[in-house]
C-alpha cells in the first residue's frame, strides 16, 4: 500500500505539539439510542474544528524551502480549506483555496480569516478541482490534496492510534467516507494495532462514490446533502486499494439519517457535529442490527455547520418526533372562538407557537374559517391526545406538515 503503519507513526511525531490530542469519551446516551457501546473521538475540538488539521500539517511540514516560498493550493468544501489556511499561516506559507460556491458561508469566512486567498468556483468539489488545477499550473504552486496524498493519509491515520490507546478493546471503527483519506489512514493504523478490528465506512447516499468504486455499480451522484464535506464524485487513487483491502463494508446514509445524527450529537452529547462529522452515527442509525452489542469507536470528524442549517435540523427533528405539530381546524367564524381554542390547548398542556387564521377558502363553510395551529407537545402520545379532544370538540382537526401550514 502507498502508506504504511510506520508512516503513520512518523506522522504522529511530526504533528505532536501542533495538532490537538483530542479526547475520546464514552457516550452512554448514544449507546442507548443505538444498542451499541459507543465511544466518541472529538475531532471537532481541533483548532479548525475538524480532523483535517492532522493531514494538512503533516503535508505542509514536509515541504522544501522553495515550495514554501512559492505557496500552496487546495480545493475543498471547507474543512480541508480551513486546516490548510490555518497551518500555512502558522508556517508562513502563502495559501490559495478553491471552494465550491455551495460551501456554507461559515466555512468560507473561516478560511479567509486565516489569511488564505479564497476562489469560489463550481457547484461541487469536482468543478472546483478543475479551477484548482489551472491555477496550480499557472502559478507553479504545490497542491495539498484533500485526500489523495500519502502524507495526508498518514496524518489522518494518527486518530486511530490515539483511539486505540484510549480504548484498546474496540470491536470496530465507523468512519465517514468521502474521497477516502480519513478511512484509509485510520484503517491502516487501526489494523496495525489490532489486526482483528473491523472498519466500516459511512457514505452519503447522494454521493456513493466509494460504494460505486468498490461494487462496480453506477449509482447516480449529486444533489444537496447535509454532508457536503464528504460529497465527492471521485475517490482517491491511493485510497481506493486501501479501502478495498481493509474496510469490511460501506453503509450508505440518507439525509434523514444524517439529520437525526446531527441532532443526536447536539441534544444528547451537547456537542456540534456537521453532516459529514455525524455520518458514522448516521450509519449506526441506518443499520442498528449491524452494530448492536459491539464496542464502537466513532470519529466526530468535524463541527463546522452553518448555524441556520443546524437550527433547521433541530426543528425538523422536533417535528418528526411530534414535539412540534400543526393541526388544521375548521372553526365557526364568530367572536371568542380563538380564545376558547387557546384555553382548551392550555388546559391540555400544549404550548402554542404560531396561529394562522384565514377565511377566504372555498373548502370551508361561508360562516367558517380555517385555523392552522402550530404547537409544542410533550411527545407523540400527547399530540394524539390533543387531536382526539379537538375532534370531540367538533373542530375537525387534520395533522399537517409545518411547511404546508404556510401555503
Amino acid at each position: 500500500m502507498s502508506v504504511s503503519f510506520t508512516d503513520i507513526e512518523a506522522a504522529r511525531r511530526v504533528i505532536a505539539g501542533h495538532v490537538l490530542h483530542t479526547p475520546m469519551l464514552p457516550a452512554p446516551r448514544l449507546s442507548a439510542l443505538t444498542g451499541a457501546e459507543i465511544f466518541v473521538k472529538y475531532e471537532n475540538l481541533q483548532a479548525t474544528n475538524s480532523f483535517k488539521d492532522r493531514g494538512a500539517f503533516c503535508k505542509l511540514a514536509s515541504l522544501s524551502a522553495g515550495e514554501r516560498s512559492r505557496g500552496v493550493i487546495a480545493m475543498s468544501a471547507g474543512n480541508h480549506a480551513q486546516a490548510v489556511a490555518y497551518h500555512a499561516a502558522a508556517l508562513g506559507i502563502p495559501a490559495t483555496i478553491v471552494m465550491p460556491v455551495t460551501t456554507p458561508f461559515v466555512k468560507v469566512a473561516a478560511t479567509r480569516s486565516h489569511g488564505a486567498e479564497v476562489v469560489l468556483e463550481g457547484e461541487t468539489i469536482s468543478e472546483a478541482q478543475t479551477r484548482c488545477e489551472a491555477i496550480l499550473a499557472e502559478r507553479n504552486l504545490t497542491l495539498v490534496h484533500p485526500y489523495d496524498d500519502a502524507r495526508i493519509i498518514a496524518g489522518q491515520g494518527t486518530i486511530a492510534l490515539e483511539m486505540l490507546e484510549q480504548v484498546p478493546a474496540l470491536d470496530m471503527l465507523v468512519i465517514p467516507v468521502g474521497g477516502g483519506g480519513l478511512i484509509a489512514g485510520n484503517a491502516i493504523a487501526a489494523r496495525g494495532v489490532n489486526p482483528k478490528i473491523e472498519i466500516v465506512g459511512a457514505e452519503a447516499a447522494l454521493y456513493p462514490s466509494m460504494w460505486n468504486a468498490l461494487t462496480g455499480e453506477n449509482r447516480p451522484l449529486g444533489g444537496p446533502t447535509l454532508a457536503e464535506g464528504i460529497a465527492v464524485k471521485n475517490v482517491g487513487k491511493l485510497t481506493l486499494p486501501i479501502v478495498r483491502e481493509l474496510v469490511s463494508e460501506i453503509v450508505l446514509v440518507d439525509e434523514v439519517q444524517l439529520e437525526r445524527a446531527v441532532n443526536a450529537y447536539l441534544t444528547l452529547q451537547k456537542t456540534m457535529a456537521e453532516g459529514a462529522g455525524a455520518a458514522g452515527l448516521a450509519a449506526m442509525l441506518a443499520k442498528p442490527e449491524r452494530f448492536r452489542g459491539k464496542k464502537v469507536g466513532l470519529i466526530l470528524c468535524g463541527g463546522n455547520i452553518d448555524p441556520r442549517i443546524l437550527a433547521s435540523v433541530m426543528v425538523r427533528e422536533l417535528e418528526r418526533e411530534d414535539h412540534i405539530v400543526v393541526f388544521r381546524l375548521t372553526i365557526p367564524d364568530r367572536p371568542g372562538v380563538l380564545g376558547l381554542i387557546a384555553t382548551r390547548l392550555g388546559e391540555l398542556g400544549a404550548n402554542i407557537l404560531e396561529v394562522d387564521h384565514k377565511r377566504l377558502f372555498l373548502d370551508v363553510p361561508a360562516k367558517g374559517a380555517r385555523l392552522d395551529v402550530t404547537m409544542e407537545t410533550r411527545d407523540r402520545a400527547h399530540a394524539n391526545e390533543i387531536l382526539k379532544v379537538l375532534e370531540a370538540d367538533g373542530y375537525q382537526p387534520k395533522p399537517i406538515e409545518a411547511g404546508a401550514a404556510r401555503e
